[in-house]
This record gives C-alpha cells, sequence and structure tokens, in this order.
C-alpha cells in the first residue's frame, strides 16, 4: 500500500498541475472598469492585484526629452507624448488626481508585490522606427536597473522590438502582438508567446495547438463579452487579457 505521505505528494502534483493548466487572468490597462479608475493608472495596478490577477498590462511611451512613461493613447488628455516633455505632461492630470505615471514609478508600485505579473507592452512610435527601438532599450535598461526582471514580461505590436528585447534580456518572456506571425516563425525569433486578438485565432484556429506542441504561451486580447470568454477557456489559452477580469474569475470558477 501507498503511505500517506506518498498519497499527499500525488494530490499535491495534481493540485500543481491543474493550477497551472487553467486559464489565467491579465487585467488590461490595470482593473479600472468596475470600479470607474483611470486606465494605466496607479489606482488600477493595485486594483488589479488586489483581485489576484495574473498580470496586470500597460504601455509605456517616450516623451521628447527620453522619459519613459505610461499611458494607452498616444496623448494624454489631449497633449502629444512623444512630441511633449515630461513637463508639459504633467499640466494634465487623471480624474483621480494622479499624474501620468513614469515608467520607473510604475514598476516600484508593483514591485512592492511578487504575485501579479506586470505585463509591459512597447507602445510603437509614431515618429519612426528608431524611436521605438529606443523605447525598448530603454526600457529594457530600467527593468534591469530596478531588478524587475523577475516580474516583467513583454508584449509588442512591433515584431522588431520583441526580438530586441530577446537579444537585451533572452531570459525574458516576450508575446508578439499583431497576429500576422505563425508560431513557428515567432518561436524561431526569440518570442516565448503569440498574444493575439481573439479573430486571429478565430481565423487560425490550430495555432493555439500548434503553439503549445513548441512551448510558446497563448495570450487572447481582448476579451470581455461572456460568449468570448468562455470560448477561449475552452481552447485552453494560457491568459485572458481583458477589460472584465471580475467577470473572466467567475467564468473561469463556473467551469
Amino acid at each position: 500500500m501507498q503511505s500517506i505521505k506518498s498519497i499527499l505528494l500525488i494530490a499535491i502534483l495534481v493540485v500543481a498541475t491543474q493550477s497551472q493548466a487553467q486559464t489565467k487572468v491579465i487585467a488590461h490597462r490595470g482593473a479600472w472598469k468596475a470600479q470607474n479608475l483611470p486606465e494605466n493608472s496607479i489606482a488600477s495596478l493595485n486594483h488589479a492585484i488586489q483581485l489576484n490577477c495574473f498580470g496586470s498590462e500597460f504601455d509605456v511611451h517616450l516623451t521628447k526629452d527620453d522619459v519613459l512613461v505610461v499611458n494607452h493613447d498616444k496623448d494624454f488628455y489631449g497633449i502629444d507624448i512623444e512630441r511633449s516633455t515630461y513637463q508639459e505632461l504633467l499640466a494634465k492630470k487623471h480624474p483621480n488626481g494622479e499624474s501620468i505615471p513614469t515608467l520607473e514609478a510604475y514598476l516600484k508600485e508593483g514591485m512592492k508585490q511578487r504575485k501579479t505579473r506586470l505585463v509591459l507592452e512597447i507602445k510603437s512610435s509614431i515618429i519612426d522606427k528608431a524611436r521605438t527601438l529606443k523605447t525598448t532599450e530603454m526600457t529594457v535598461a530600467m527593468v534591469n536597473k530596478l531588478k524587475a526582471q523577475k516580474l516583467v514580461d513583454y508584449i509588442c505590436f512591433d515584431y522588431d522590438a520583441g526580438k530586441l528585447i530577446h537579444q537585451l534580456a533572452p531570459k525574458a518572456d516576450v508575446a508578439y502582438l499583431n497576429g500576422d506571425i505563425p508560431p513557428d516563425q515567432a518561436k524561431k525569433d526569440g518570442y516565448t508567446g503569440i498574444d493575439y486578438h481573439f479573430n486571429v485565432f478565430k481565423e487560425h484556429p490550430d495555432w493555439i495547438k500548434e503553439a503549445h506542441n513548441i512551448g510558446l504561451s497563448v495570450n487572447v486580447w481582448t476579451v470581455n463579452t461572456d460568449d468570448d470568454i468562455r470560448n477561449a477557456i475552452n481552447q485552453k489559452v494560457d491568459y485572458i487579457t481583458t477589460n472584465e477580469p471580475e467577470r473572466v474569475f467567475e467564468l473561469i470558477k463556473a467551469q
């Protein structure tokens, strides 16, 4: 007969395997919608952490005077980020009173905990490719400076930016967002995951299995309706990026 110790060990392994296989939740621009918080704010980051999200996604731009800041759109309440200095951006605030966060401040806030990953998107420059790659280099350097490597995952729409991340940080997880590259090519170019809009996987349903077979993670964005959430869960994607993290948790629990 098996000893109690060996039975307990098997039970622990089963639970661990099930936990690893379960689809995980990434809050898109932080967890903001339910609480009416500003997107990409420190407040939305902290709420994602409070919800126990696997990750909180955020977007990084480079200002005219080479300050890395966190915001989704190319402008901050009407102020063009790339063509403005950081000081000029401080003229506006989020509705909750926050100024636009620097990447350094945002990472330092996220590093106060260790359970929610910081999913960092490199925003493509509207000026030129060189500026996108400069943003990439400076971002990786900031992550290294703060010793945040174990907490940060990278995503990007610019394919060359992701390849550069792999060169600068070979151990980092980096996923491609644009949806125009098959899994095998992404793998060859140093990506560790594909992170595509759910419509891409409707057109290429085989890509999820292909990615998993070659060791790539699969994320799907931005998944907000019950039908799309259930479909993503049933396809056994690794991560769901969503504006509705609370609802995704409910539907995962109901499976």
